[in-house]
């Protein structure tokens, strides 16, 4: 009997084994960037107005009341993805508090019988969550592995990544994000969470999924990438607020970190979107504090108050205070080099194996990540408890699945506890409480932290790259907190001064590493001050972050900028390269064949010039009555491609429609040339096209971009970088020097209004314009021979009057 049920059992087993997928399905590689069909993992985004005729009609059918209706809609966006980002904050941390409780809960009660009954249901209660984490990421959604930082980033700077921004990668980071952390890896929740925001800023802003039958037409108002971008931010900061309670440093943490662009009109939509993320935290966190969400009460949320603590500090401890900065920073530059090589070897190799093994490599890591938590502390021995502080409410030993510092655990006395299992058989968010904790000098013995510090930072570098949603932050702060009390520990111990606390170096351990290895100094010494509510520590933090970002930079990127460069996203960093200053643009745009296309264009040749290169952007080109060749524009690929699919555009003569290129009617809304958020879009496979429709003709003038961007072919390749990054652009046009000036525009020009009320009449602004010559000199369009300038003379004078 017995046999034949272990028999059923492993066939059960193989047969699920059996339909665990083997390989790759061809969309997502090793580390959850997609690849498109061909073979390119990554495409420019289109944040530049594309002003063509289509375009034009549109805004002039607006009014002013549009105007502020589309500013309105920002707004409520904002309000929208403020409480949508706290919500799912707030159903992490709840979720993930349950689930920690619960195991630490059962834990210490079998283990008051049997420790080996307890380190196995510990074991198994972990290996279930970090399994349903790989299974949801490997199965359901690829793109939500990882922190998600890194990827956003690039869609910040102007590339998109297929999948980021889905529906089902927002599913898959939120219950990954639970799995993963609450089943004890070494990793952490808040990169998660930026990414959480951004998924749900964009889903807003395309009214919703329309896979999923969840989206509403009310809210497709937003059909741009420049308006998506804006949107993105706020969820940025939104996921930062909710991770650290911190919303000022979230709405920092977007400028400094993730943005590439930047206005003023966008820090006050983030700023009022972190002030909701606030408000929504707090308010789920009081209706917790009447019990009514579990084992969610004492952890949770960060807020590591240690305003209780060290009141000042002397001059000869800004010496100890300094040798943590240059430790956080060699060590955070070691874990960036680390953590690059082992996920190259991930991507490279093992990852490549298919999906049962990304499955089989996080089981193991949990594995051994439960062996190592619950194993360690049982070898070391049992401190007795200090003698009781009646103005502290600690209590020693705690009682057993509670949350607090001197956690008794396989401890034979009872006025003992164990002070390795205090930080490593313990929750995250709690054990760095505990390391940050006041009044509990000498808690810690030097060898529990250095055998803490080797063993976690080799468990985050490993635990990092795994496919399960993993954030680095808490990681970080664990990993500095403690080399920070080590130092405070020496510190007490060789000044002899009682006002000195070990917690206070923890948590400028902490700033030092996070600074060593994520390299961010503004927004991560508000997001320190916000999280411990100390005030008093910020020129401390402030000095400990410029030393380890100074030591870090001597030997690499930060951990964000290295991760991107490994997944292959070209990300344009706020500087160019010094070698970039003794080039041209001529030099930088090579000697390809540019490919060009003509105004009135046979769909032939456009199906043919699409299908044999992979550029996203072509010239227009016209022919002046000189016979002159000019270049009239700029056309984007996507919008050939709707127009080769739509067809209501084709016409059978080579010969434009009109004598007059504005005068026809656009049967195209400019929404449909709008493609689909984190969406590979249409490609010239979609398109059917019949023998007849290949023998007609579209002419392009009325869709094409009018005004790109030009650049002279002897500008520097740095004035090319600063402008091509800083204006958002995917494509810049390098032309001959120009053989005549037409005008010049100055502030002055610029500054309408105030012209048109006399109000610039005493200021001593230079116009060397064509307006200013024109009062000795009026031009009449009769006097330009060029029809080219022409046009530009009547427009410039219409704009003047």
């Amino acid at each position: 009997m017995l046999s034949n049920h272990l028999q059923n059992g492993m066939e059960t087993a193989r047969l699920v084994w059996s339909r665990l997928p083997n390989t790759e399905d061809g969309e997502f590689d090793a580390i959850g960037i997609s690849k498109k069909s061909d073979g390119s993992s990554v495409e420019s985004l289109d944040y530049e107005v594309i002003e063509n005729y289509a375009y034009r009609e549109e805004q002039a059918q607006r009014g002013k009341l549009f105007v502020i209706y589309q500013v309105a809609v920002k707004w409520f966006f904002a309000l929208l993805i403020g409480i949508g980002t706290g919500l799912a904050a707030v159903f992490i941390n709840i979720s993930v508090e349950n689930f920690a409780g619960w195991k630490f809960s059962l834990t210490f009660a079998i283990i008051q019988k049997s420790y080996l009954a307890g380190f196995l249901l510990y074991v198994l209660f972990n290996l279930l969550l970090v399994l349903s984490s790989v299974y949801i990421v490997t199965q359901f959604a690829p793109a939500a592995a990882g922190s998600g930082i890194p990827e956003i980033k690039g869609y910040l700077n102007g590339v998109d990544i297929h999948g980021i921004l889905f529906f089902r990668t927002l599913i898959g980071k939120i219950f990954g994000s639970i799995g993963s952390v609450g089943g004890g890896l070494a990793l952490g929740k808040e990169g998660p969470l930026v990414h959480t925001g951004a998924c749900i800023a964009s889903l807003f802003g395309q009214g919703g999924s329309t896979k999923y039958h969840l989206s509403s037409r009310w809210l497709q108002v937003f059909k741009n990438d420049r308006d998506r971008r804006d949107l993105v931010t706020c969820g940025c900061a939104a996921g930062v607020a909710a991770a650290f309670r911190a919303p000022v440093g979230g709405v920092l943490f977007a400028l400094e970190e993730v943005t590439s662009w930047w206005r003023s009109q966008l820090m006050w939509r983030v700023f009022f979107t972190s002030a909701i993320v606030a408000v929504v935290v707090r308010t789920a966190m009081g209706w917790c504090k009447s019990g009514n969400c579990g084992h969610f009460g004492s952890g949770g949320f960060i807020i590591w108050d240690i305003s209780g603590g060290q009141e000042d500090y002397s001059f000869q401890e800004l010496l100890p205070m300094a040798i943590i900065g240059v430790i956080g920073g060699l060590l955070g530059a070691l874990f960036n080099q680390l953590t690059l090589y082992i996920t190259s070897w991930r991507r490279n190799y093992l990852h490549k194996k298919g999906n049962r093994v990304k499955i089989i490599e996080a089981c193991l890591i949990s594995i051994l990540t439960s062996i190592i938590s619950f194993g360690l502390p049982l070898l070391r021995k049992c401190t007795p408890c200090p003698e009781a502080d009646p103005s502290s409410s600690i209590e020693c030993p705690r009682s057993p699945g509670m949350y607090g510092n001197y956690v008794k655990f396989y401890c034979s006395k009872d006025p003992e506890y164990n002070d390795l299992a205090t930080i490593f058989f313990n929750t995250q968010d709690d054990a760095i409480r505990n390391l940050f904790s006041a009044k509990t000098v000498h808690e810690f013995s030097a060898q529990s932290l250095l055998t803490f510090l080797v063993m976690f930072y080799t468990l985050a570098v490993v635990t990092f790259g795994s496919a399960v949603p993993a954030g680095q932050f808490i990681p970080g702060i664990m990993i500095g907190s403690t080399y920070g009390r080590l130092v405070g520990m020496f510190v007490v111990n060789f000044y002899q001064k009682l006002n000195i606390e070990e917690g206070t170096y923890a948590l400028l351990g902490a700033a030092s590493f996070l600074g060593g290895s994520m390299r961010m100094t503004v927004s991560l010494c508000v997001i320190m001050v916000e999280i411990t509510n100390n005030l008093k520590l910020l020129p401390l933090i402030m000095l400990v972050l410029l030393i380890s970002k100074a030591v870090g930079d001597a030997f690499n990127e930060g951990l964000y900028e290295e991760q991107a460069r490994l997944r292959g996203i070209p990300l344009l960093e706020s500087r160019p390269k010094y070698e970039m200053r003794k080039m041209t643009a001529k030099e930088a745009s090579g000697n390809q064949k540019v490919v060009s296309l003509p105004r009135i264009a046979k769909v032939a040749d456009i199906v043919s010039i699409l299908r044999s290169n992979k550029h996203n952007g072509f010239p227009v080109i016209d022919h002046a009555r000189g016979g002159e060749t000019l270049v009239i524009g700029l056309m984007l690929r996507s919008h050939l491609l709707v127009l080769l699919q739509s067809k209501i555009d084709f016409q059978h003569s080579p010969l434009p429609s009109e004598p007059r290129v504005g005068a026809r009617q656009i049967m195209h809304n400019f929404t449909e040339f709008v493609k689909p958020v984190s969406s590979r879009g249409l490609s010239i496979e979609d398109i059917h096209l019949g023998s007849d429709d290949l023998e007609m003709y579209i002419d392009l003038a009325p869709f094409l971009n009018p005004s790109p961007y030009v650049v002279p072919e002897d500008m520097s390749l740095t004035k090319v970088y600063n402008l091509f990054r800083q204006l958002g652009l995917r494509h810049i046009f390098v032309v001959p020097r120009a053989s005549r000036v037409i005008g010049l525009i100055t502030r002055k020009d610029l500054m309408i209004e105030e012209q048109e009320n006399g109000e610039l009449d005493n200021v001593e602004l230079q116009s060397t314009s064509v307006r200013a010559r024109r009062r000795d000199k009026r031009m009449t369009s009769a006097e330009v021979e060029d029809p080219l300038l022409n046009g530009l003379l009547q427009n410039h004078s219409s704009s003047r009057s």
